[in-house]
């Protein structure tokens, strides 16, 4: 995702108008053999949404608490990072280019002048996550950088930030008004917005030009996002303005691909981050709109990401490219380091999938958000230093490391702060009828039921171990509904109700994988119900051009060999069942790396050794991707039936 914020004069001058008609045609122009023509394009059925009285609802950052975990570690971490950067240091090149004094130092790297490419990100992320975790001067932080940016806003609303940035700004700014208390962001965002219609260019929906090396992101510069968050803003505010100038940025021409297809054979070739943002635009053209058209779209939109872009991490856009549905999904293993946008990929992916969950009540939903939760930015190294940050995850078949990218505050730091925020917003779910149970994570979650306050507490160890906990407590006894998300990848899910098993039979759906399994009872103060979903390991291959490119997955997690030692005669075997015959797990191995939880080495099992059936020796283990810390080589994807190296 390129920093520079370039208009659409700039683009003309390199796009003819003539090519313009042409960008729809490049894609399919691009490698797509026979075959795959026979197996894509297929049609796809209209997605039925959920009447508006039924939908799911987010807590909304309120209600949720993280406790113990590596991923309430890995939250606290990015708190005190964002924290402690200095507010003068951010606000230096904004002040500067506004004639007002200003101390400080530019941060560097993407914000080397100003801070426009990710200050509407920051104002964001800290806004939600000091509601979520009632943090008071992290609230304080985000409401005294935008008094004193706003001092740097000309009297029309020229913020000096065209669409890339003015779109986190957007965001930013209807955060700060909803979360963070700060009822002059809505006055802001009103000349902000004002300003930008009365100026911006208009791309007059021409589609992302896949063929061009710069404009596969589309010009002016990912201008596809903007409807998002400005119909966030309608729906805070009720002003049709926000709504209005929304409409004008919608992606027809790219949408109309999904619109009767969930394979269509022209829609790669564009960049995949800002692209499945585009999706998220399409969830909220639906949600004012009412039009299901638009719904139908992000979910053909997120089943096309998960039949032919997602890696087994939920990962996507190698080269931050969807990619050609001709095997070159598999084939970018080869070559490509930058295999997943980690924190951006990892951001889209959360709000798509939100989105739908909500909408619909479909339970699969939630699946990739689990993925991205585990192996994407759950498995992100934290941000450090001077705007050092993980940018990309390295999938590649020869081996990978974790590294921090070459450059600092790139667009990954502007939305890492936004998923530690988000991972308070997806763990539940509620509708009238009571609670859904979307991830299993420690935590506790509290929201009024009829006869009162009601609090579930989950404990669990998770995805290291099978069993979760969660134990209800309430003044008096209250009926509820309790959901639980039965993951598509799972072949069952059983439950028990206070040391008691609940048959599979009196269970709603049955536990049926990619469902909810549904407990409808009275519930009572101390009450505990127990869910185990088996974890086994299992191989799933990158495309089904390649059955043999595999990564070791348990549960959501993806596993990764050490690289380390040198053992190059090991072989990955054949069947799912040899796989889980030859790796035995190591009770109470703790990672090295800088997310160790804390718990008691001895509870749980996060390493397996091979211990192959032949007695051969092999040095090698497995541990989970997120175990991985920097410069540690591993490998992810194997090809399981080339021959082992023989180097004697």
């Amino acid at each position: 995702m390129p920093p520079p914020d370039e208009t659409r004069r700039d683009f003309l001058k390199v796009l003819p108008a003539a090519a313009l008609a042409a960008a729809a045609a490049s894609c399919a122009s691009s490698s797509s053999s026979g075959e795959d023509r026979a197996k894509t394009d297929e049609p796809a059925t209209p997605i039925e949404p959920l009447a508006a009285a039924d939908r799911l609802q987010t807590f909304d950052f309120e209600g949720v608490r993280l406790l113990p975990s590596r991923w309430q570690r890995q939250v606290a971490m990015a708190r005190d990072y964002y924290l402690g950067v200095s507010d003068a240091d951010i606000l230096n090149g904004c002040r500067a280019a506004a004639g007002l004094p200003a101390s400080g130092t530019p941060l560097g790297g993407w914000c080397g002048v100003d801070s426009n490419s990710v200050l509407g990100q920051w104002l964001s992320g800290m806004s939600r996550l000091a509601r979520a975790t009632d943090d008071r001067p992290l609230a304080a932080k985000a409401q005294g950088l935008f008094a004193e940016w706003a001092k740097t806003v000309k009297p029309d609303g020229d913020a000096g930030m065209r669409h890339y940035p003015f779109d986190k700004l957007v965001g930013g700014l209807v955060d700060l008004q909803r979360y963070g208390n700060v009822p002059e962001a809505g006055a802001m965002l009103a000349r902000v917005v004002s300003f930008a219609d009365r100026t911006f260019d208009r791309p007059e929906l021409a589609l992302a030009d896949p063929s061009h090396n710069q404009h596969y992101y589309g010009l002016p510069q990912e201008w596809y996002t903007l409807s998002e968050n400005l119909y966030r803003a309608y729906r805070l505010t009720g002003d049709e303005s926000f709504r209005r100038f929304a409409d004008e940025w919608r992606y027809e021409a790219y949408w109309a691909k999904f619109e009767h297809t969930a394979s269509p054979l022209d829609a790669h070739g564009v960049h995949a981050y800002s692209h499945t943002n585009a999706f998220g635009s399409a969830a909220m053209a639906f949600e004012v709109s009412g039009d299901p058209r638009y719904l139908t779209i992000a979910s053909h939109g997120y089943d096309y990401l998960q039949q032919h872009q997602c890696f087994a991490t939920g990962g996507y856009g190698p080269n931050e490219r969807y990619m050609a549905v001709d095997g070159s999904l598999g084939k970018a293993l080869e070559t490509r380091s930058d295999t997943f946008e980690t924190s951006c990929g990892s951001w889209a992916g959360f709000k798509l999938s939100r989105y739908l969950l909500q909408f619909t009540g479909d339970a699969r939903y939630g699946d990739w958000i689990e993925r991205l939760f585990y192996n994407g930015v759950g498995s992100a190294l934290p941000i450090t230093g001077r705007g050092r940050n993980f940018y990309y995850s390295d999938y590649r078949i020869g081996g990978g490391m974790k590294v921090y990218n070459w450059d600092t505050y790139t667009c990954c730091s502007g939305t890492y702060i936004q998923n530690m925020a988000e991972y308070h917003d997806l763990i539940y779910l509620r509708d009238a009828q009571g609670l859904f149970v979307n991830l299993y994570v420690p935590s506790e979650v509290t929201w009024r039921a009829t006869a009162g306050d009601v609090s579930v507490r989950q404990e669990t160890q998770y995805p290291d171990a099978e069993t979760t906990m969660l134990t209800v407590t309430t003044a008096s006894p209250v009926r509820f509904t309790l959901r639980l998300r039965v993951p598509s990848w799972t072949s069952q899910l059983t439950v028990s109700i206070n040391g008691t098993a609940v048959p599979a039979g009196e269970l709603t759906n049955g536990g049926r994988p990619g469902t909810w399994a549904v407990v409808d009872r009275m519930w009572s103060a101390g009450d505990v119900l127990s869910v185990t979903i088996p974890l086994t390991m299992r191989m799933e291959p990158v495309d089904r051009f390649h059955p043999d490119r595999v990564a070791v997955v348990r549960g959501p997690v993806v596993f990764v060999l050490e690289g380390a030692y040198h053992d190059p005669n090991f072989a990955l075997p054949l069947s799912d069942e040899d796989l889980e015959s030859w790796l035995v797990p190591e009770a109470g191995s703790t990672p090295r790396g800088v997310w160790s939880t804390g718990l008691p080495e001895t509870t749980y099992a996060t390493n397996f050794r091979v211990e192959r059936p032949d007695k051969r020796p092999v040095r090698l283990r497995f541990r989970p991707f997120y175990e991985a810390f920097e410069n540690y080589p591993y490998f992810m994807y194997f090809d399981r039936k080339s021959l082992p190296w023989r180097l004697w």
